[in-house]
């Protein structure tokens, strides 16, 4: 969209006739408002709804919450939980709704939902270099990650993402520059930095979840030699197995539900798009309310302390609604294998030596 128009109040006026500039980005007709208000609530009380839960099983457990692994996984759930209200909000009320703002308020409406889906991509790439140093460096992962570098690091990785989501508010915005096609007020080169920016968290998590199922490759080809016959370290090996196939069915979806988006981002920076396409555009962006829903499924869910926790979770409350008071102050059992990082030994095989990170 070539042309650049200033408005402070979406509802203004220009030459003495009501215009509203927004009106170029409400494409949907009244049957597609209907599905996108019908699929967008949905999938965003489903996603709000895990995403709470995660968040609730880690932080209400004593020794989940000290872990760096679980500390990306909440900052993960944390995340998409933002995101599922608040794209939500804006986006049933901007393409259903017709609703308007000042420039002001519509800029900090949809650096929001920037943030949110920014800082979500961001700790998947955290969660991911987790598990990568885990995996490369076992016998002092635990000196390299330490919770204190977690939160720094976490808390780094959220004012970066602020700070890339909140340029056009404070400032960044087009006119003089051309504007998006499928943004109001969005400028093409900032389109085009955020881009860049995704690009490079999504190259980070490709290289390290490649890592990850490079050395669970190996592991099977160990499994495969010594089959008939215990190895110490064998039950490890499977369990990083298992937890590789997660990560591979992880990438994937986040791949399936971001790839249609992004390809139209870039698509727009080289063309006119016509309104079929922008009505397109306003479905697909449904995938990556998706991909918040399905995340704390696939990862945290799958996570064997998490169950745990639920578990617990689960036995403490029945107790209390049978009035048998609390179930006491005692954390969940600890398995004797788990998916977190916290200590790291090294076992030693016949033929190979298997590195692996245990917990406590």
């Amino acid at each position: 969209m070539e042309r650049c128009w200033e408005t402070e109040a979406a509802n203004g006026s220009r030459d003495g006739l009501d215009f509203n500039p927004m009106k170029d980005y409400m494409v949907l007709s009244n049957s597609q408002k209907i599905a996108i208000a019908v699929l967008c609530t949905s999938l965003s009380l489903l996603s709000a709804l895990e995403n709470l839960a995660v968040l609730y099983l880690i932080l209400s457990s004593h020794r989940l919450r000290k872990k760096p692994s679980y500390l990306f996984i909440s900052s993960l759930a944390g995340a998409d939980f933002l995101a599922s209200v608040i794209f939500a909000c804006n986006f049933i009320n901007f393409h259903v709704f017709h609703g308007v703002d000042s420039k002001t308020v519509f800029l900090l409406k949809i650096g929001s939902v920037t943030l949110t889906f920014t800082a979500s991509v961001g700790s998947l790439l955290l969660t991911a270099i987790d598990r990568y140093l885990c995996l490369r460096y076992p016998p002092t992962y635990k000196a390299l990650l330490t919770r204190g570098r977690a939160l720094v690091t976490l808390g780094s990785m959220w004012v970066l993402s602020a700070l890339v989501s909140y340029l056009p508010l404070m400032g960044w915005t087009c006119c003089p520059r051309p504007c998006s096609e499928l943004f109001p007020l969005i400028p093409n080169d900032y389109l085009l930095g955020w881009l860049l920016f995704i690009a490079i968290l999504f190259s980070g998590i490709i290289y390290t979840y490649g890592h990850v199922l490079w050395k669970a490759h190996q592991h099977v080809a160990s499994l495969a030699e010594h089959q008939d016959r215990q190895v110490p370290g064998m039950a490890r090996m499977r369990l990083d197995v298992r937890l590789a196939k997660t990560l591979g069915v992880l990438v994937a979806v986040l791949f399936i539900c971001w790839f249609p988006v992004l390809v139209l981002m870039v698509y727009s920076l080289a063309t006119t798009l016509s309104d079929q396409v922008k009505k397109v555009f306003a479905f697909c962006s449904l995938l990556c309310l998706a991909n918040s829903m399905v995340n704390p499924i696939i990862y945290a869910l799958r996570s064997r302390e998490i169950r745990s926790s639920a578990d617990h979770c689960l036995a403490h409350w029945k107790k209390r609604l049978r009035g048998l008071g609390p179930e006491g102050k005692e954390d969940f059992p600890r398995s004797s294998v788990t998916e977190t990082e916290a200590d790291v030994k090294i076992t030693q095989g016949p033929d190979s030596r298997v590195l692996y990170c245990s917990d406590r």
